[in-house]
């Protein structure tokens, strides 16, 4: 870090977060709570502050008046202004705005709660697991605080075992979607702001002392080691060992516990089949501890740098991708794996070998599936447009949401790409920022390429890129949108692209809005033919930009966005989409489809 970035660190308090993350949940003892919670839409927040304005889970004693109390009146006489079982209720997971139309451009806070009973065996503990909640979610359970969370695409969660009863839980969760200056995503953004409990809610059962988390993926740079870590949580010295096993590959490692309650390990094995798209293979692993058996899905490949190339399992590869927003079809916040099915399927039937999953975290489900079918991917935090890059807070909210994308996905080899920002305006203070976010994934995982989408700089018909934190990137990726925001697209093949950097280079977003089945001709914005003809001539000048190893064009699927209000055309939707939000593939569909099927990248 800076000295200044240090400085300002100490200056001000430290972000407060939840629990340490549990990873793996789709493997591990689960309950689910999805299904229908009932809601209390809280504008003013009375349930969270008193009439004087304090917050009423910093007083002390019962608060009746709290909504988290979830609170009934003993009597006729007695005044409580709020019943969730009297209230209605909504499907988690799920967002507010899709599913209520009076909430569509709600933003502010609601309530919600869910009754459950749950019957703790011996020596068991119980964690509630969170997916994601968009935007800040305090949680309650049984009148009890549990923590608070902020960011609203990474999972979290929180040990409830000495709270939990038998009978009659309530879990409430208060979820705030208000967009703040000093927030990650920051006030701006380019796509909806979709709030609600978004993602899974899941009652994770486990022993007194468990497998938390682990690594097991092949070390950086070499192709027959196989290295990382296993942490126990409450690590009971009467379990010295933990077993990993790989029944495929014949890998039985027993390995000894450090008295913190981790294992580092390297096992060594020269008959590994590596994942890639074209075979994506993987392994089922199996870690023990104790009594406990965790499986996972995971395969081996390496991913690193040769100067221009990027190199898989020791081969260069280029990256056909295309850039993908989480939302569903019917303009709702995508959660289900039918959701992500339809997604990557798609992306396969353009061709693809890669996906950029833009801005933010992704579900795990698109992560997991990526890995069954062949995709590699990108994945990025939302440190978006004008992060407020001075505010140590901040940092540390931006730190906190890479550490917990990181911690969920090391495990899954399609993830080849870190991205620590997208689009941000370069100065001192943001070239700090962004370059510790690059130090600490790289402290967290350094199997893998860190980037960043970058802006270029152009002067007539020559375009470049010129910015300090690229000096510490692995790729060399940028935004450009010839034809779209300024340039004309007949002079495509005559600009000249230099870069100073020898380094893969990859347009992370290029394209152009087109309404679908609107057509005119090729020179008539907001057709399918001027969308047609913007890819015609852009893939003519990106196939000439030097050290050119791989693309994401923006974007698979027209999105919800505040931003795009144009009657009759946009009407609240980014239409740069290659397919229509209805499922309808346009005509540049078929142009970079074609693209990928003949192109072949220089040697």
């Amino acid at each position: 870090m800076s000295k200044i970035f240090l400085y300002i660190l100490f200056l001000f308090p430290l972000f407060v977060f939840s629990q340490e993350l549990i990873t793996n949940v789709p493997n591990r003892t689960t309950t689910s709570l999805n299904g229908e919670w009932n809601y209390i839409v809280d504008s003013y927040e009375t349930g969270y502050y008193s009439f004087h304005r304090d917050v009423y889970d910093q007083q002390k004693g019962v608060q009746n008046a709290a909504y988290y109390s979830n609170y009934h009146a003993k009597n006729k006489q007695e005044l409580v202004e709020y019943d969730f079982d009297k209230s209605p209720t909504m499907t988690i997971p799920g967002d507010w705005n899709s599913q209520k139309e009076n909430l569509f451009y709600y933003e502010g806070t609601v309530w919600f709660k869910k009754s459950f009973d749950y019957d703790v065996k011996d020596n068991k503990r119980l964690f509630v697991y969170f997916g994601a909640a968009n935007y800040k979610a305090e949680v309650y359970l049984n009148g009890k605080k549990l923590g608070i969370h902020e960011g609203g695409f990474t999972p979290f969660n929180f040990d409830v075992s000495s709270i939990i009863k038998s009978k009659d839980n309530f879990l409430v969760v208060k979820v705030d979607n208000v967009r703040r200056k000093e927030a990650v995503p920051t006030l701006n953004t380019d796509w909806f702001n979709y709030g609600g409990i978004t993602r899974d809610v899941l009652l994770i059962e486990e022993p007194k002392s468990f497998i938390q988390d682990y690594t097991i993926q092949l070390k950086k740079g070499e192709k027959n080691t196989i290295s990382g870590f296993v942490k126990i949580n409450s690590f009971d010295e009467s379990t010295e060992f933990v077993i990993i096993k790989i029944p495929e590959l014949k890998i039985n490692y027993k390995g000894k516990i450090d008295t913190d309650g981790k294992i580092n390990f390297e096992i060594t094995n020269k008959k590994i089949q590596y994942w890639s798209p074209e075979k994506p293979k993987l392994y089922n692993v199996f870690v023990e501890y104790n009594t406990q058996i965790i499986k996972d899905n995971i395969g081996f490949r390496t991913i690193e740098t040769q100067n221009s190339k990027i190199i898989l399992n020791g081969k260069p590869i280029f990256l056909r991708g295309i850039s993908i927003h989480e939302e569903n079809a019917i303009g709702g916040r995508a959660n289900s794996e039918a959701d992500a099915i339809r997604l990557l399927t798609w992306a396969k039937e353009l061709g693809c070998n890669y996906v950029r999953l833009a801005h933010y975290p992704h579900n795990e489900n698109m992560v997991r599936l990526a890995d069954k079918i062949g995709l590699m991917v990108w994945e990025e935090i939302p440190v978006y447009w004008t992060v407020d890059f001075t505010n140590p807070e901040t940092y540390k909210n931006a730190e906190n949401q890479l550490v917990e994308m990181i911690s969920r996905d090391k495990n899954r080899c399609s993830t080849i790409i870190w991205s620590m920002a997208n689009e941000t305006p370069i100065s001192d203070a943001r070239n700090a920022f962004i370059n510790n976010l690059n130090a600490k994934a790289r402290t967290l995982d350094n199997t893998r390429l860190i980037s960043a989408a970058l802006l270029t700089k152009s002067e007539k018909l020559n375009s470049y890129v010129d910015d300090a934190i690229a000096e510490k990137l692995d790729i060399v990726a940028f935004n450009e949108y010839l034809g779209w925001y300024g340039g004309n697209l007949e002079d495509a093949e005559k600009i000249k692209w230099t870069s100073k950097y020898n380094k893969p280079v990859v347009v992370s977003e290029f394209g152009g809005d087109a309404k679908q089945g609107l057509h005119g001709e090729i020179n008539e914005r907001w057709t399918e033919e001027f969308q047609e003809y913007l890819y015609i001539q852009n893939l003519k000048m990106i196939e000439k930009i030097p050290n050119i190893s791989g693309l994401s064009p923006w974007i698979l699927v027209d999105f919800r966005s505040p931003r795009r209000l144009l009657p009759g055309i946009q009407d609240g939707y980014n239409r740069k989409g290659l397919i229509s939000n209805d499922g309808i593939k346009k005509k540049a569909f078929f142009v970079l489809k074609d693209f990928y099927e003949k192109y072949k990248p220089a040697k």
